[in-house]
């Protein structure tokens, strides 16, 4: 074809075709340049595009006069000859283009179909198709977080919440139950039910109080101490009488008693007195049963609370009441679940004292202490009880009488979930206890408050188009002031589908102590990502600053001042000890001095205000936000964003605690050569894991589901599988209690040096005191700890093929 019929063949299709927009090389008249000009046309009405057509025009000087034509076969013969070249370089300029444009993109947005990964602010969340609104990024979800939960009535909520008489099994609670099922099931939810467990409660008995007396010395029971308050008590206590000598032992811990018989005072066959705080009651218990004491008393001592006079105190005749359970759940039926009707074996949990213990004033305390004889006690165990001079002891007999009793009480768990869209099979937990024994504003309306917040602020953002990946499961828990009991009977009940299944437990318990400082009890798989949402969350008594800025400004090691073990009186605990789900609480605490009125009758909405100086509602907000910004990670992250690597840290610190033993080992020819090696297959099987997951393609939704199920499942690993969840319920090796974990170990390793001599009191360990270092005993738990760990490495690594089996 000659090129004059292709030129006409050109300018009739372009006369045809609508231009929009073209673009149009053209030559500038009075100049040999070429210059790029855009163009706007209209195209004409009801004229029909070129399918494969793209409306550009090229013009050359001339092309259409007679006198331009010679000139033809030069272009062409030039234009065949620059053809390759033109192809090969707009092939290397695509390719660079395209790994510079997949590199930056990959770092920083990438919607993968209709799913959101959030891994940095500016990843988007697309909503499905029954959504009228467009795209939403990470900032447009926090916004809209933001946004419902600015509309709610948090602090009405706790106001309302703390005067309801709420106590596990009473009339107030099955009432309070039913109105929260009831808000539950007016959102936006997929799923509302409740679940009932039938526990062994233990409670006061009105017809028998507790009762407290001087001892003759004959024996015979002299004039009664009165208990100012009957009601409170310390449930799971011992029932029955005890009768000794009274003996000061400041908070009771296991290194308190040690030194007690190291200046030259026996707890063994005496009644002790010990302060409030530094451990759990059921702690303090379990140490004076180990070293032989017969009862224990517990006081609030002045010392542990503000002693600002602008603050508020404790009054010097309020009991403060504590269950004594060594463990948590149902005690009756350990390790099973408590539903009606199921029979068991009658057994009970190892972690019951077996003897009494009482709460009971300061004003009685001090009464107590004006009796005491022997040595004074150390400047450090002086409190500030008025007119007492804190002796050691012995003094004169007691007799403590307890008459608790126990009954099968009917507790109810309630749930609410939004399923989600990718991995509804994957649960994000979020829960509160509910009851209170007594108004309970701190211990429990906080935090049911904030719960029933969430709930309306995730439904209205599900209304407004948000759908999360993963679950939401939204839980107001029963009987929490006995020891979890609620949460744990609910994991004893599904675990072999909570483990498969269970992302994360958040717990709001405890949220609001104080404003000064943060505290997060969590599992170490959730540090990176607190660190993260700190940075998103303004500070409630810092203007101007995150909480991230605050807990830095005076300790540039943000996780040492914020970072704490999850405790045992906690629900979070059971989950990650004995389920193997990574948890965390947060707490707002004051600086230095404990709240002073948890579990007592005065933890009401006012004192909780008033010790907050009117901040109450802006640290609760401060909560909400934290765990709601939390939920929105967890359940919407392409990836879960759990640090799988922090354990290797943690094995590294327990190890340099080990290795200062290395020589003493070494002289009996024993060596912890294993555990050294099984941390090091954790390292290189999560460092292995790391860089497969980021040479992967995000889009691989196959690929994406395996990697996170082996993520979510790390804390599962550290569940000790050689003993029995039954004998040993706390199975974790860094967290839970009993001979397989690495604090037994270090406990037993340290009997090398201490002349061979148990420590009755070894609180990591909770094993029976010993005749001294076992090499046997170590070696059994060296080989449990070391094949955990490896046995985390290997699930780590993935499939069977895939693990390095050089051990």
């Amino acid at each position: 074809m000659s090129m004059e019929r292709l030129w006409g063949l050109l300018q009739r299709t372009q006369r045809l075709s609508p231009r929009p927009s073209q673009t149009i090389y053209k030559r500038v008249e009075g100049t040999q340049e070429w210059r790029l000009e855009e163009e706007e046309e209209d195209g004409e009405e009801g004229a029909e595009p070129a399918a494969h057509f793209c409306p550009m025009e090229l013009r050359g000087p001339d092309l259409g006069s007679r006198a331009g034509r010679p000139n033809l076969g030069l272009w062409a013969a030039a234009g065949r000859r620059a053809a390759p070249y033109l192809v090969l370089t707009a092939l290397l300029i695509f390719t660079g283009a395209f790994l510079l444009g997949y590199v930056a993109f990959r770092g920083s947005c990438q919607a993968c179909g209709d799913d959101v990964l959030v891994v940095s602010e500016d990843i988007n969340y697309e909503p499905g198709p029954d959504s009228h609104q467009g795209t939403l990024y990470w900032s447009d979800l926090q916004a809209m977080f933001l946004r419902h939960l600015g509309e709610g009535r948090l602090e009405d909520t706790i106001r309302q919440t703390s005067l309801r008489k709420r106590m596990a099994g009473s009339a107030g609670m099955a009432a309070l139950a039913q109105d929260i099922r009831g808000a539950l099931s007016s959102q936006k939810l997929d799923h509302v039910w409740m679940d009932t467990h039938y526990v062994g409660l233990q409670f006061p008995d009105p017809a028998h109080p507790n009762t407290l007396h001087w001892v003759g010395e004959a024996g015979n029971l002299g004039e009664p101490l009165q208990l100012e308050d009957h009601d409170v008590y310390c449930p799971y206590s011992a029932t029955g009488n005890a009768t000794g000598e009274l003996v000061y032992a400041h908070y009771g811990r296991p290194e308190d008693l040690q030194d007690l018989r190291v200046r030259g005072v026996e707890p063994a066959g005496r009644l002790l007195l010990v302060r409030l705080g530094e451990i759990s009651f059921a702690q303090k218990v379990a140490s004076a049963q180990d070293f032989g004491a017969r009862g224990v008393l517990i006081y609030p001592d002045p010392a542990d609370f503000s002693q600002d006079p602008h603050k508020l105190s404790l009054s010097s005749h309020r009991a403060v009441y504590g269950h004594v359970h060594l463990g948590t759940g149902d005690p009756y039926t350990p390790g099973f679940p408590s539903f009606n009707q199921t029979q068991f074996p009658p057994v009970q949990s190892s972690g019951l004292p077996n003897i009494p213990a009482q709460p009971i004033s300061a004003d009685i305390a001090s009464l107590l202490l004006r009796k005491l004889q022997g040595p004074v006690a150390p400047q450090e165990w002086q409190g500030r009880l008025p007119g007492s001079p804190y002796r050691l002891g012995p003094g004169p007999g007691l007799h403590l009488g307890v008459n608790n009793h126990r009954v099968s009480t009917p507790i109810s768990n309630i749930f609410g979930c939004i399923e989600g869209r990718s991995e509804p099979d994957h649960y994000v937990v979020i829960g509160a206890q509910r009851d209170a024994w007594g108004p309970g504003a701190a211990k429990s309306a906080v935090g049911t408050a904030i719960l029933l917040e969430l709930v309306r602020t995730f439904s209205s953002m599900v209304s407004n188009g948000f759908q999360p990946r993963r679950s939401l499961l939204f839980i107001s828990w029963d009987g929490g002031d006995f020891g979890s009991v609620g949460s744990t009977e609910w994991l004893e009940g599904y675990l072999s589908v909570l483990h498969l299944k269970a992302v994360v437990y958040v717990s709001l318990d405890n949220a609001v102590l104080g404003d000064d400082k943060f505290h997060a009890k969590t599992s170490p798989l959730l540090i990176s990502l607190i660190e993260n949402i700190l940075k998103q969350v303004d500070s409630p008594n810092r203007s101007g600053q995150t909480l991230y800025e605050q807990v830095v400004f005076n300790n540039h090691s943000w996780d040492a001042e914020v970072i704490r073990p999850l405790p045992m009186d906690s629900s979070a605990y059971s989950f990650t000890a004995f389920a193997g789900v990574p948890a965390v609480e947060f707490s707002f605490m004051e600086d230095g001095q404990a709240y002073p009125f948890l579990h007592t009758k005065d933890d009401t909405y006012e004192n909780l205000h008033r010790a907050l100086r009117g901040r109450l509602p802006a640290v609760a907000q401060a909560v909400a936000q934290l765990a709601g910004q939390l939920l929105i990670r967890l359940s919407h992250d392409h990836l879960l964003p759990l640090d799988f690597g922090r354990y290797g840290d943690v094995v590294l610190r327990h190890i340099g605690s080990l290795n200062e033993f290395s020589g003493d080992l070494k002289a009996r020819g024993l060596t912890l050569q294993w555990v050294y090696s099984a941390r090091g297959d954790y390292i290189r099987a999560a460092e292995k894991l790391r860089k497969e997951i980021y040479s992967s393609e995000e889009s691989d939704e196959r690929l994406t589901r395996m990697y996170n199920v082996r993520i979510m499942r790390v804390e599962f690993y550290f569940l000790s599988q050689y003993v029995s969840p039954a004998d040993s319920p706390f199975r974790h090796i860094f967290l839970g209690r009993g001979d397989h974990t690495l604090g037994a170990l270090l406990d037993h390793v340290r009997l090398l040096r201490s002349g061979g001599s148990g420590d009755p009191g070894a609180a990591s360990s909770r094993v029976p005191p010993g005749p001294g270092f076992q090499e046997s005993r170590f070696r059994r738990q060296l080989a449990l700890l070391t094949w955990t760990l490896q046995g985390a490495a290997n699930a780590l690594s993935g499939d069977v093929w895939n693990i390095d089996n050089n051990f």
